[in-house]
């Protein structure tokens, strides 16, 4: 609204963008959500109206002033009342027209768009001098002005601080309420692998006897066909027995049974080890596990679920004992091997039905065709040239990498975007998760590298690669 020397000033103007109480925001609230006031006057007018303005309006922080070439400029409230506190203030400034007092009182305010960002306006506004931070903020909207109390900004700022903070502590005790299920179910886990264990050692130990017994009965067996043929001697009913048993196939079929049960049994064995070695419940303190061994269980746990055939490479270079909390960085190789896995049997099944479609493929990346799908686990010694001397060479890498068709641009961008905080706080992914855990928990480093993303940087035959850097010892965090 606009108000010239020829209209009688309200009594009690009303401007209904400024309120007392600000409307509920959010984190990606914007200025254009928080009260602005629009309240014009020309150039011409009297500094009288301004005083009545400012007076029947507290909460207004400033006065837009428009002149013939419809510029904005600011009169804020701290400025007018400075020169009106000046000697003869009142005298000089009030029956004046405003454009003598904004020649004195001249100031370019900040200037930002509506839709900006609260949070980044706030930043912005706290980085003026000490001496403007009362100072109105001139808010833009396509040719149409408004200004911004910067109080209000302040307490929009807390509002959306203490909202942030809100829903940290909320997920914060989401997390940790996950973390006492997994902890449970960690342990009731723990406790069926070594219930499995047990009969497990009982069965394995006493095959071998089984095995021997089998063989001994076999020997005496024959022993008695040997003396009962000496001796011309015929039962027809021990004739009859043996072909009704076949005895000849049973003496050659029974120690491949009791092979393959010593197989089953040892696979069982070793399955329900891993599975123990996974659902191991970490310490307050990191301690020395050895990496192969991690890797070799997490590995057995993903083949025991896998229908398709995916053949594993393991190319293990001897490590030391590295120091760190087994349980989540098995977490770690269990997300990364299982994106790998998800992934292969993703493009198979795309290149299945695209085959049995009889559909003609044109993109060079769909063409590739997967002969036998595999996933490659690397591990060396590696340097880390960011390091000081004293910890220089004492790093390991282990990288996991598959045969696929890659990951494109965007959804590599896609993935390294929730490596962010801010991405993390909003949902945190299983890779999101298992860079907190590299890199926060053990201080090591977590890269990601693509066919289409890299380029010739990529080495042959890898789609897409996953490579974890861990420090040989890791402090407690």
């Amino acid at each position: 609204m606009v108000y010239s020397d020829s209209q009688e000033f309200p009594p009690s103007p009303i401007e209904h963008s400024s309120k007392d109480l600000l409307p509920a925001l959010g984190i990606d609230s914007t200025l254009s959500e928080l009260p602005l006031h629009t309240i014009q006057l020309s150039l011409e007018d009297l500094g009288t109206k301004a005083a009545q303005i400012f007076q029947q309006m507290p909460s207004l922080p400033g006065i837009l002033l428009i002149s013939d070439d419809n510029v904005s400029r600011v009169l804020s409230r701290h400025r007018f009342l400075e020169f009106l506190l000046l000697p003869q203030g009142f005298d000089l400034f009030l029956s004046q027209p405003l454009h003598v007092l904004y020649s004195y009182a001249r100031l370019e305010p900040l200037t930002l768009p509506h839709d900006t960002s609260i949070l980044v306006a706030t930043q912005a506004a706290l980085q003026r001098p000490l001496e403007l931070q009362e100072e109105p903020i001139l808010v833009t909207e396509h040719k149409s002005h408004s200004l911004l109390n910067f109080h209000d900004l302040n307490r929009a700022d807390w509002q959306i601080r203490g909202i942030e903070t809100q829903i940290r502590y909320e997920r914060i005790q989401t997390q940790m309420l996950q973390n006492q299920k997994m902890s449970a179910l960690g342990r009731l886990v723990d406790g069926v692998a070594h219930e499995m264990l047990d009969p497990l050692g009982f069965i394995w130990g006493n095959l071998a006897h089984i095995a021997q017994y089998c063989q001994e009965i076999i020997t005496l067996i024959e022993a008695y066909e040997n003396v009962l043929e000496t001796e011309a001697i015929r039962a027809p009913a021990l004739t009859e027995l043996k072909e009704d048993i076949e005895l000849e196939y049973l003496k050659e079929d029974l120690p491949n049974t009791i092979r393959s049960v010593q197989g089953g049994a040892n696979r069982l064995k070793r399955l329900a080890s891993s599975l123990q070695n996974f659902c191991h419940i970490d310490e307050v303190y990191p301690k020395p596990a050895d990496l192969h061994e991690m890797l070799d269980s997490i590995v057995l746990l993903i083949k025991s679920r896998l229908t398709t055939r995916i053949e594993f490479v393991q190319q293990y270079t001897p490590l030391p004992p590295i120091t760190c909390f087994a349980g989540q960085l098995g977490q770690v190789f269990m997300n990364i091997l299982t994106y790998c896995v998800d992934a292969l049997l993703e493009h198979t099944a795309r290149q299945n039905t695209t085959r049995d479609l009889g559909l003609s493929v044109e993109k060079k990346s769909d063409q590739q065709t997967i002969e036998a799908p595999q996933i490659m686990i690397t591990t060396r010694l590696c340097s880390v040239p960011d390091e000081d001397e004293l910890t220089k060479h004492r790093w390991v890498s282990i990288t996991i990498a598959d045969n696929g068709p890659g990951l494109t641009v965007t959804a590599q961008q896609q993935i390294l975007d929730t490596f962010s905080i801010k991405q993390r706080l909003d949902r945190e992914t299983d890779l999101a998760a298992s860079y907190r855990i590299v890199t926060a928990k053990h201080g090591g480093k977590l890269y990601l590298r693509s066919r289409q993303f890299s380029g010739p940087d990529t080495p042959p035959g890898i789609g897409t690669e996953f490579e974890i850097q861990l420090p040989l010892h890791t402090s407690s965090k």
